[in-house]
């Protein structure tokens, strides 16, 4: 990155180009107004039950493509390559953390299938731009997330619980939050709880199980989104032989205007 060149002044090839090259940062702010994605890859035995799974939990889990076979493409965006586009990769073995690379050409198989699932961070800046401030964002931290009590639909051999990010928004905005991110159901949409984090099973916002901890500031709310790092709670949870995933938080930068997925 030049000396005068921000995340937020980047388009995604060339965020893209930074991360093949070995920037391993949290992707929140990046290219704004670009669609991020999760990755998960699993061998082809595996991708009926998490495509299943997907169709059947939509909200944590929102399909935005799928890979034949063995690809490392998508028209998401053209020219990128899923094996070294990511800043950081989660490699997993019958359910356990064996590796974080950055990138995964020499782990790659021809029979692993990728979806790429719809990404919160999507919609920051249209929240921004509502006038609803992202405080990970203006903290420099990546988003906190955390696992619920709350169980996802089985599929077969895969299950597990939601994993939902958090972010603080004043009383008063949380149903403008609400309804911009409504319109955008392919990122998650509108979020699946507002206030007492128990009610989620969340004991302590102070410890997230992936990300950072961020500050709230007074009159704020913690508000909750179903997030895309559930299909790797179902990997802890369901113990497939191997997976490849993002590291929560380094998302995959597509070429695709978030406006693409807006309705209404």
């Amino acid at each position: 990155m030049s000396l005068t060149s921000t995340p937020a002044d980047l388009g995604p090839r060339e965020a893209r180009e930074h991360f093949r090259s070995g920037a391993d940062v949290h992707t929140a702010g990046w290219a704004p107004g670009r669609t991020q994605a999760n990755l998960i890859s699993v061998p082809a035995d595996w991708a009926y039950e998490v495509l299943l799974f997907c169709q059947r939990n939509p909200k944590p889990c929102p399909v935005l493509d799928v890979t034949d076979a063995g690809a490392w493409t998508t028209p998401l965006a053209p020219g990128a390559d899923l094996r070294t586009d990511i800043p950081r990769y989660r490699v997993w073995k019958d359910g356990e953390l064996a590796a974080e690379p950055s990138e995964v050409t020499g782990l790659w198989r021809s029979d692993l299938v990728s979806f790429l699932i719809g990404c919160s961070f999507t919609f920051e800046a249209e929240l921004a731009a509502a006038g609803v401030p992202v405080r990970h964002v203006d903290q420099g931290r990546n988003v906190p997330m955390y696992v619920t009590d709350r169980a996802c639909r089985v599929a077969g051999r895969l299950h597990g619980p939601m994993v939902v990010s958090m972010r603080p928004v004043p009383a008063e905005l949380v149903d403008r939050a609400r309804q911009v991110t409504g319109l955008l159901p392919a990122v998650h949409g509108a979020p699946v709880h507002a206030g007492d984090p128990a009610d989620l099973g969340i004991g302590d916002l102070g410890r997230p199980d992936f990300g950072d901890r961020v500050g709230l500031h007074p009159g704020d709310v913690p508000v909750f989104w179903a997030c895309g790092v559930t299909p790797q709670a179902a990997v802890m949870a369901s113990r497939p032989p191997f997976a490849i995933t993002h590291a929560p938080g380094r998302m995959f930068v597509t070429d695709v205007p978030d406006a693409h997925y807006r309705v209404g």
